[in-house]
């Protein structure tokens, strides 16, 4: 069987992961990774060009245009509609990652302690007061389901002259605009498991109320091929369960802040796991 993955760190350390899970299970397994971005990776997985990879349980609100079904906002809910949805497409989704890697809102940790900001409501609240400078996408900016959807849900406008847009999504910028104050910067546009969050003395913004889409790791598979080697899925589903948001934070971190390759930081996480 033939496993991808994107191509970003995260996409990296889970392919490897897989592998590393298979070769364990007996599986035999032709690595295919950081073949490209979600529409790449999801079109040769179609054509049967590859049989598994690492995807988020929200993109499939956009694989069947779904996007505005509510149960995408519930972890449980979005995993259970992603894998009804893929069924007739011949398509399994394996357990999920309790980690969710969605847009959020992150900022500098000596400006969340001043202005005593923990979650989304405290950020809608500081907004107006001209305390924070934003570096995020293009993307993130203009996308209803992006700073559109945290303005929604919590009553806010975040001023746009406050807001640096810089081009690419890559949030590796928009945190170290912030992390250096560059152009004023204090905030950023960030995913939930980014390895630097942590090492930049950033803090994430809590979504408590749901604004986003829930995007939770998990592996996909052809259903032909997971008929062919059952074997795989408890040992798969054992691995990404142990990969809760503190734990992918830190592999991430491991390799996109230290260097290390992505082969060496999933199987080192396995060899733990399994002790």
């Amino acid at each position: 069987m033939v496993v991808s993955s994107k191509i970003d760190t995260e996409g990296a350390l889970l392919g490897n992961l897989v592998l590393a899970v298979l070769e364990r299970a007996g599986v035999p397994a032709e690595a295919r990774l950081s073949l490209g971005p979600t529409r790449i990776v999801r079109a040769a997985l179609l054509a049967g060009e590859i049989d598994l990879y690492p995807e988020y349980t929200g993109n499939a609100a956009f694989f069947h245009n779904r996007a505005e079904d509510p149960a995408w906002k519930n972890a449980d809910q979005a995993h259970a509609l992603a894998r009804e949805l893929d069924a007739p497409q011949g398509l399994a989704w394996l357990g999920r990652a309790p980690a969710n890697n969605t847009w959020a809102i992150a900022v500098r940790q000596d400006v969340a302690r001043r202005e005593n900001l923990r979650s989304m409501e405290d950020l809608a609240a500081a907004a107006g007061r001209g305390v924070l400078r934003l570096a995020a996408s293009a993307e993130f900016v203009e996308s209803a389901a992006a700073l559109p959807s945290f303005e929604r849900t919590y009553g806010f406008t975040f001023p746009r002259d406050r807001i640096v847009v810089l081009p690419g999504g890559d949030t590796a910028v928009t945190m170290r605009s912030a992390a250096q104050q560059i152009s004023g910067v204090n905030a950023a546009m960030v995913y939930g498991t980014d390895g630097a969050i942590s090492a930049l003395n950033l803090v994430v913004m809590t979504d408590t109320k749901g604004a986003q889409i829930v995007y939770e790791a998990a592996p996909v598979v052809r259903q032909a091929v997971l008929d062919r080697f059952p074997a795989m899925r408890a040992p798969l589903d054992a691995a990404f369960a142990t990969l809760d948001l503190t734990t992918l934070q830190r592999l991430n971190a491991q390799i996109a802040v230290e260097g290390r390759p992505a082969r060496d930081v999933a199987r080192a996480h396995m060899e733990a796991a399994a002790r």
